[in-house]
C-alpha cells in the first residue's frame, strides 16, 4: 500500500444518500473518500483518473451499475468494487459477482458495518450480505452436487480451502510454496469443475457440501 488510508469512491444517483455515505467514511480515520458520482460514465472516468482502491456502486446507475463493472476493471485491474444497493434479486449479486465485483452489501448496512467491509474487502477478502449468502447458496445447490468436490485433486482440494478463507492467491502461494501462476492456473481449475463462476461462489459450494455431509 503507497499511502496511509484506504481511498474510495463512491457512486449513487441518490444525491442525499450517496452525500450520507461519503460523510460517514469521512469519519473513519482510515477511509478517504476521493470522488463521487452518479453515474457509470463517471465511475468509469473515476476509476480511469484516481484508481480509487475500493469503488462503492449502485446497480440502479444512469448507464447501468453492471455494466460499469468490466469497463472499471479494464482501465484499473486493482480496483475492488462492491456494489452498495437495494437489489436483493439473486440474479443481481451472481452477476455482480460474475463480472468482478469482490462485495455485495444491501443498503440498510450501518455505517460501522460498511466501514469494516470495506477495510477486509481491502485486505483481500470478498463479502455477500449474509441475508442474500443463503440464497445463493439454495440457487446453487442442486442433488448431485456432493460429488463435484470428488472431481477435485487433492493439491486442488487444498487450494480450495484456502480461498475459502479468503486468501489470494500471492498468500496462498507463499503458504503452499508455489508459484502464483500455479496456484492461479489451480483455482481456475477448480471453478471449472465446480461449475461457478468466481471464487465467492465456490467457496460458498465448499460451506454448503460441508453442511450436507456433517
Amino acid at each position: 500500500m503507497t499511502h496511509n488510508r484506504i481511498e474510495i469512491a463512491v457512486i449513487d444517483d441518490h444525491p442525499l444518500f450517496r452525500e450520507g455515505v461519503v460523510f460517514s467514511l469521512s469519519e473513519e480515520e482510515d477511509c478517504k473518500v476521493v470522488a463521487s458520482g452518479a453515474s457509470a460514465g463517471e465511475a468509469i472516468r473515476i476509476a480511469q483518473e484516481l484508481k480509487p482502491d475500493i469503488i462503492l456502486l449502485d446497480i440502479s446507475l444512469p448507464g447501468g451499475g453492471l455494466d460499469a463493472i468490466s469497463d472499471i476493471l479494464s482501465f484499473h485491474p486493482k480496483a475492488r468494487i462492491v456494489m452498495l444497493t437495494a437489489s436483493e434479486a439473486v440474479g443481481d449479486v451472481s452477476e455482480a459477482l460474475r463480472r468482478g465485483a469482490c462485495g455485495y452489501v444491501l443498503k440498510g448496512v450501518g455505517s460501522q458495518e460498511l466501514g469494516n467491509i470495506i477495510r477486509g474487502i481491502f485486505d483481500g477478502d470478498q463479502y455477500v450480505s449474509p441475508s442474500l449468502s443463503a440464497q445463493i447458496i439454495s440457487s446453487l445447490s442442486a442433488p448431485a452436487q456432493p460429488d463435484r468436490l470428488g472431481r477435485l485433486t487433492d493439491r486442488e482440494r487444498e487450494i480450495l480451502d484456502l480461498v475459502s478463507i479468503g486468501l489470494s492467491n500471492k498468500r496462498i502461494a507463499l503458504k503452499l510454496e508455489l508459484q502464483e501462476k500455479t496456484v492461479k492456473h489451480h483455482v481456475s481449475s477448480v471453478l471449472a469443475k465446480l461449475g461457478v463462476q468466481n471464487r465467492t461462489e465456490a467457496a460458498m459450494v465448499l460451506r454448503d457440501l460441508r453442511g450436507l455431509s456433517a
